[in-house]
């Protein structure tokens, strides 16, 4: 059976001051967002700790405290929150443990929590998509917590392109429903950097922000930038819902297949949002898909 275990950190760099920095406690520590959020927090020089399943495999910066194992185990969630200043919640990461957690943050004196919310997300009335759902029960936990809150609703992700990683690595070709599907997808290190800044930053509590790309794109238009990005020619080849939807639904829950639907069939034709608070948290623009796609180019080679 798997414990409750943690390691600990190598001292910052810095010597004192350093060790007056703040303890940042960040869920989906290994993720698409958590791992940049730990490698930009610990630029600024603050002590991270991280939660994650399998602290032995964590593979993290030495200066990094793990904490976590068997989520289902008791006193997980309100291990790692202890002695926590401020803590990044990734609902999609601890599901179930948002109450350990918070109660423990709270009993603690955390000073902040910055939770990762979706856009999905209605503040009025009946929610449209089952992530909306969870995330709102999320927000209106963590906001009912006692503890300053800052929320960050974010559009689609860039990461979520890499999905068709494998399919134009073989056959140059994404397979995806609704091409026209407009979206302004971010970048995973753009989530990272406003969530650095409302962690550690005052003025940002209460205050709920919503993050995107810089520009709407088509399905068809994101393939066309990762073909540039690989120099290579990459065809989008149009899937019906019905065949996505046998096939998506043998790798992720029926709900998540229905909510990428309903939004692409929404979106088709339609130019997405584009939201200026990124820029406004971290003081430059956002990252373009065409920029991102060069970042990660080998993966698509």
């Amino acid at each position: 059976m798997t414990t409750v275990t943690a390691t600990a950190a190598s001292p910052p760099a810095g010597g004192e001051t350093a060790m007056n920095q703040p303890t940042v406690l960040i869920t989906g520590a290994t993720g698409d967002i958590g791992r940049p959020l730990i490698d930009a927090l610990l630029a600024e020089g603050a002590r991270v700790r991280a939660l994650t399943r399998d602290p032995a495999a964590a593979d993290l910066p030495p200066q990094v405290e793990v904490s976590g194992g068997d989520y289902a185990m008791p006193g997980v969630f309100a291990a790692a929150a202890r002695g926590a200043d401020a803590v990044f919640v990734n609902i999609g990461a601890i599901r179930g443990g948002l109450g350990d957690l918070v109660a423990t943050a709270r009993d603690e004196g955390a000073s902040r929590i910055v939770m990762l919310s979706s856009t999905t997300v209605r503040d009025q009335g009946e929610q449209e998509y089952a992530l909306g759902a969870q995330h709102k029960t999320a927000e209106d936990a963590i906001k009912t917590s006692g503890i300053d809150w800052t929320i960050l609703r974010c559009g689609g992700f860039a990461t979520n392109t890499l999905a068709w990683a494998e399919t134009i690595r073989v056959d140059r070709v994404v397979r995806a429903p609704y091409g026209q599907a407009g979206m302004a997808l971010i970048a995973e290190q753009d989530i990272a950097a406003a969530a650095v800044r409302t962690l550690l930053d005052p003025g940002h509590a209460g205050q709920t922000y919503y993050l995107t790309g810089p520009e709407s794109l088509t399905q068809i238009q994101q393939a066309a930038a990762i073909a540039a990005a690989i120099g290579q020619p990459v065809r989008f080849e149009e899937l019906s819902p019905e065949t996505f939807r046998q096939y998506a639904t043998r790798r992720f829950p029926a709900p998540v297949v229905d909510d990428l639907l309903r939004n692409w069939a929404q979106s088709a034709g339609q130019s997405a949002d584009i939201a200026s608070d990124l820029e406004k948290i971290v003081g430059r623009p956002a990252t373009t898909y065409a920029q991102w796609a060069a970042q990660h180019a080998d993966a698509y080679r």
